[in-house]
């Protein structure tokens, strides 16, 4: 299927029109149980998201990056993933999390200033959030060539924006996937902004997509907004991955509605009518037209999944904001395996400040 969409041309794969209309023959055989579930994912995350702006905006929590707009991305794509697959994500990834079932009140608690948060247990396959741009991508081709030497079969997907792709690491990463031919998915969230800088003076590229083919494998551009295509795409080169035939680009095509972070006023680069005209591509509603069509979804689902995504939202922030401050030696500890006498003299220091200002 990746085949048959050259990014070259801009060719785009869609499953679901804008109107949540089936276009064509790739529509995924889920059953009624797993389309419910990419629902009650994706709306399970604008829930939280909704919620944690709140808390932003309260002073409960730091800056952090929203994801109203991209659950598409996010969660299609994380429903594709094998038990035995790896995640690298970065910082607007929140469907992600949810979608794995990566307890909620850890991602509130990283976001609050709590690096426990993201003490990852170890039953997930899953590294922690990145936030410094492009860097978790080397990273990503290591666990793929750590895969191929152990003869591992899995798929690692890594997530990463736009801005991404105007970094070394991407070029770096893409490189050595395409030589050592590693089970490497890239997915580029392109949500047409890299803080400011619109995606048009970013590359000159007809697509980010095509510069898979620069390092000699597949990409494919993909409608961001459609889950079903999402799931489809990323299903495909995960699969791919495993058995063997080396990495692929994802290029999803969305848009970022809220402003880059909350310390962020995107007024200031783009107009209202642009963010209006992609709200009228909303990935929930047109999945909700799905679902509807087939008989999935009535108004009493729908009181049923909000309401229980609010409780469940509610219930881990209160979890969250339950959790202990982590200890000033936290800052320090986790840095090198034995201590420096460098840093403990910074540590002593600190502490020593501490207990001068409690007096």
């Amino acid at each position: 299927m990746i085949k048959k969409y050259d990014p070259l041309k801009g060719e785009m794969l869609q499953i679901l029109s804008e109107k949540g209309e089936v276009k064509g023959d790739l529509e995924p055989k889920l059953s009624a149980e797993d389309l419910k579930k990419l629902y009650t994912f994706m709306v399970t995350t604008r829930v939280a998201d909704s919620k944690a702006l709140k808390l932003q905006r309260q002073g409960r929590m730091g800056t952090f990056a929203q994801s109203i707009g991209q659950e598409a991305c996010q969660v299609g794509s994380a429903y594709a993933l094998g038990a035995n697959d790896w995640t690298v994500p970065y910082f607007r990834d929140l469907g992600i999390y949810i979608t794995l079932g990566f307890p909620l009140r850890y991602w509130y608690l990283y976001w609050m200033g709590n690096e426990e948060g993201m003490r990852i247990p170890e039953e997930f396959n899953l590294f922690t959030i990145t936030v410094p741009v492009g860097s978790q991508l080397p990273q990503a081709v290591g666990l793929g060539l750590a895969a191929n030497i152990k003869k591992d079969a899995i798929g690692v997907l890594s997530i990463f924006g736009d801005g991404a792709t105007s970094t070394g690491d991407f070029h770096e990463a893409l490189n050595f996937a395409g030589v050592f031919k590693t089970p490497n998915v890239f997915l580029c969230n392109n949500n047409q902004y890299a803080i400011s800088l619109p995606r048009s003076k970013q590359t000159a590229a007809k697509t980010i997509a095509q510069k898979a083919l620069a390092y000699g494998f597949e990409g494919i551009l993909v409608d961001g907004n459609d889950i079903l295509a999402m799931y489809v795409a990323t299903q495909e080169a995960l699969d791919k991955a495993r058995n063997g035939d080396g990495p692929t680009l994802i290029e999803a095509y969305t848009y970022r509605r809220a402003d880059h972070t909350t310390s962020d006023d995107a007024t200031k680069y783009r107009s209202g009518e642009e963010v209006k005209s992609w709200e009228r591509k909303d990935p929930i509603d047109r999945f909700r037209i799905y679902l509807e069509t087939k008989g999935f979804w009535d108004e009493e689902f729908e009181r049923r999944v909000r309401t229980d995504a609010e409780k469940h939202v509610d219930n881990e922030v209160k979890e969250a904001e339950a959790t202990p401050s982590p200890a000033i030696e936290d800052i320090f500890s986790y840095v090198y395996s034995d201590m420096p006498p460098k840093l403990k003299e910074q540590l002593d220091e600190l502490k020593t400040g501490l207990h001068e200002d409690e007096r």
